[in-house]
């Protein structure tokens, strides 16, 4: 799992607190003694479903079947102090108790199946997130790296953006891309370009030979589904010198320098991985000075099209000027709350962010 990346867990039912299961008892004894001490006009029995209502609201099915057989016991005793239980108002009240009292059971029999099936989903999505998307270095070859994963699906731990990074024998490469859709639908694409990138980074020459080939492996395969994957691929020297940047219809990198921001636009946009051969342009490399304190951030669209109450768009450039001077991790941990804020807690489209430092004297 992304080192910088949080999320929620899903977790059995906790032991309830002894102050909440005191809470139904006290109201099963002082309904019980109400009952028996009003006249005989007033009914207060039927109330006792209180008890076993509000224990599943933070118990789980045995505590919650416990509770109901003492309301059941509650008023088959109030019934017999008040007539002996020969009316048939208290025998209806205590058959109406046990079928209520039934249902409260099963729904938290099923609230408990759901929620075991809820950890197993989780498991297995934080599985593939480990397969997918391995953790990326914190240190290589003078760089400093960070990255964190946000996914819109409320549920999942991945869903269609993805960033990678591998070594040549001079330099690091870097990979972000966006597959066209979000969640859960998007992993086989995701797998695809992931594993296309991690084959063959090492073996290409250049970075327009590797977003052919990767361009090559997501058109072979999706041919018939017609998906394709919006990609930034960066080439990072170990000797200090400019990087390459192939920028296949991604949001361009961030360049943060002496507090100001910088877009490193493509000088000929390339189509996304999947559809260059539909387009027929060959991939153009870019070049761009990389100095030592300098700090890179590579980005999904998730992240500046994620709105605010008022419909406003995420200003990234602006807000990423506040942090500068921090470290990649803590750039990303203050970009990673100050975007959730935004979006009021939740975004509409996956979101991966990288930021990549070059350590001064490396």
């Amino acid at each position: 799992m992304p080192e910088r990346q949080r999320s929620e867990r899903t977790h059995q039912p906790r032991r309830p607190a002894g102050a909440l299961v005191l809470l139904p008892l006290a109201l099963i004894a002082v309904i019980t003694v109400a009952d028996v001490l009003s006249p005989p006009d007033i009914h207060l029995g039927p109330l006792l479903v209180v008890a076993p209502a509000i224990t599943a609201a933070f118990a789980g099915t045995r505590l919650t079947a416990l509770i109901s057989v003492l309301a059941v016991a509650a008023l088959t005793v109030i019934g017999v102090m008040r007539d002996g239980l020969t009316t048939a108002n208290h025998l209806t009240q205590i058959a109406a108790l046990i079928v209520v009292s039934a249902l409260v059971v099963v729904f938290c029999a099923v609230r408990g199946r759901h929620a075991r099936e809820l950890v197993q989903v989780r498991s297995v999505s934080e599985a593939a997130q480990r397969v997918l998307l391995r953790p990326l270095p914190a240190r290589v070859a003078g760089l400093r790296i960070a990255s964190v994963y946000l996914a819109a699906e409320a549920e999942a731990q991945i869903g269609g953006d993805l960033y990678a990074a591998t070594r040549t024998a001079t330099s690091t490469r870097l990979l972000v891309g966006d597959v066209r859709g979000k969640g859960l639908p998007s992993l086989s694409d995701a797998a695809l370009l992931l594993g296309a990138f991690r084959a063959a980074a090492h073996l290409q020459t250049g970075l327009p030979e590797l977003a052919a080939h990767l361009d090559a492996s997501v058109s072979w395969d999706s041919a018939e589904t017609e998906s394709f994957i919006t990609a930034v691929l960066l080439d990072i020297p170990d000797d200090g010198g400019e990087i390459q940047i192939v920028n296949c219809g991604h949001p361009s990198p961030l360049l943060l320098r002496d507090g100001r921001v910088r877009a490193l636009d493509p000088s000929r946009p390339a189509p996304p991985l999947g559809l260059g051969a539909l387009a027929a342009v060959p991939y153009q490399p870019d070049a761009f000075g990389f100095e030592p304190g300098d700090r890179l951030l590579i980005y999904t669209d998730g992240v500046i099209e994620a709105r605010d109450s008022t419909r406003a768009f995420y200003p990234l450039t602006e807000r990423i000027t506040a942090w500068d001077g921090e470290q990649p991790a803590v750039l990303l941990d203050h970009l990673r709350t100050d975007l959730l804020a935004h979006a009021g807690g939740h975004l509409g489209d996956d979101a991966a962010i990288v930021a990549v430092e070059r350590l001064p004297g490396a």
